[in-house]
């Protein structure tokens, strides 16, 4: 008998990781993006990238900009194109919370991680504000002092 997987497995294919660095992430929410059969092949091969995407509300719904998925080569004739406007799926309460904040507040929506969750890819979004060069200068500063505290109880 073949060992039951564990649910709720979390198969990592690309993180945004200037994403924490450029905002200030005040809540996050997971959510499962409509894609092509070439896109789905394509990210299990790790073809992806989401360095200067983000997501904009657009007439009750949500949709994810500039995220990089790269070419299936086996499906070249009915291959995708690697930079697209992918739905989100999301509750309607969910989209119209974080599209009034978006509205209001001056937040963006931006990518923090992409993955397979029980076999279907999810990304999870990040609602936040842009940080200034003085935040930034904070968060180099306690990221250095947490390294020093880390080295010197390495020492002892």
């Amino acid at each position: 008998m073949a060992a039951k997987k564990p649910d709720n497995e979390e198969k990592l294919i690309c993180e945004n990781r200037r994403a924490r660095f450029d905002y200030q992430i005040d809540d996050t929410l997971e959510a499962g993006l409509v894609l092509m059969g070439s896109e789905v092949k394509a990210l299990r091969g790790g073809e992806a990238s989401l360095s200067d995407a983000y997501a904009l509300p657009e007439k009750g719904e949500l949709f994810l900009h500039n995220a990089h998925i790269g070419a299936y080569k086996p499906a070249s004739v009915f291959s995708h194109l690697p930079i697209r406007r992918r739905k989100l799926l999301l509750h309607r309460v969910e989209i119209e919370r974080w599209a009034a904040k978006v509205a209001e507040r001056g937040y963006s929506i931006v990518p923090l991680v992409l993955y397979f969750k029980n076999g279907k890819a999810k990304v999870r979004l990040g609602l936040g504000r842009g940080k200034t060069g003085l935040d930034r200068r904070d968060t180099i500063k306690d990221r250095e002092a947490k390294r020093e505290m880390d080295r010197a109880m390495r020492r002892h």
